[in-house]
């Protein structure tokens, strides 16, 4: 063999290592995410210090974005830090998937009106209401617990959910249902149908009117639902420390 097609036998250069290694981070956290730095290291076989340079790496390059979520168990805590791929990531991964998708639902709304994409939307969440229904009965008549275990089953399926109790007076109490990960915000952002089609499907789950304040798709940090919840047991007006599930937000 010549000295020409001779295999290259030395160490890959430190700057391409890194590159390949930050590859794997970022494909993990898109497959992974929510995920914090312990399971990223554990998951790829990463040092902590290793991890946390990648992530830092990625993080300066608007790559990935941290999302801060409470105790899953008891909400109890200072909020832990879990990692997800920002939308600058996303695109750098590629959105075929998207474009394929958005120009689908824009020929089928010039095909069909608006009320084909609302149909579309219904049939989608659908199966969650179907799924999600034996879920939030088993809470029984308590809105409180049901939104609780509504947010439950949200976080089981990826959406980053909480579900926080609120006392604004002596007789007015509220849940906030929070959810801070969207697997359709890009669509939802031109069609929202799908968010509307979503905020029918908690008020039928629940069995009560409610009222989207924020959304993903809209600009918002999270997406967020007032669920009111009759008579305030409290005569204080902040709020109280129940919640249930994953991301500690702000009320917006």
């Amino acid at each position: 063999m010549s000295e020409a097609h001779a295999p290259a036998t030395g160490p890959i250069p430190l700057a391409d290592a890194d590159e390949r290694t930050r590859d794997r981070v970022r494909s993990a956290v898109l497959e992974h995410g929510p995920i914090s730095a312990a399971q990223l290291g554990t998951l790829l076989g990463l040092t902590p210090a290793a991890v946390r340079r990648h992530l830092d790496t990625l993080s300066k390059n608007g790559v990935i974005e941290v999302k801060l979520v409470s105790n899953a168990r008891s909400g109890a805590g200072r909020p832990a830090r879990r990692y997800v791929l920002s939308r600058r990531g996303q695109s750098a991964m590629g959105n075929d998937y998207l474009d394929i998708a958005r120009t689908a639902l824009t020929q089928l709304a010039e095909a069909g009106g608006e009320e084909a994409i609302t149909a579309f939307a219904e049939h989608r969440f659908a199966k969650m209401e179907q799924d999600y229904r034996p879920i939030v009965n088993a809470a029984g008549d308590d809105i409180s617990a049901r939104s609780k275990a509504l947010a439950t089953a949200l976080s089981g399926d990826g959406f980053v959910a909480s579900s926080a109790s609120f006392s604004f007076t002596a007789t007015l109490a509220a849940e906030q249902l929070c959810q801070a990960h969207c697997p359709v915000q890009e669509l939802a952002a031109s069609f929202p149908q799908f968010c509307d089609a979503e905020t029918a499907v908690f008020s039928r789950l629940l069995g009560t009117d409610v009222r989207r304040l924020s959304t993903l798709a809209s600009g918002g940090h999270v997406c967020t639902t007032h669920i009111p919840t009759g008579r305030s047991s409290s005569k204080t007006t902040n709020p109280s420390t129940s919640t249930t599930s994953n991301p500690s937000q702000e009320r917006p």
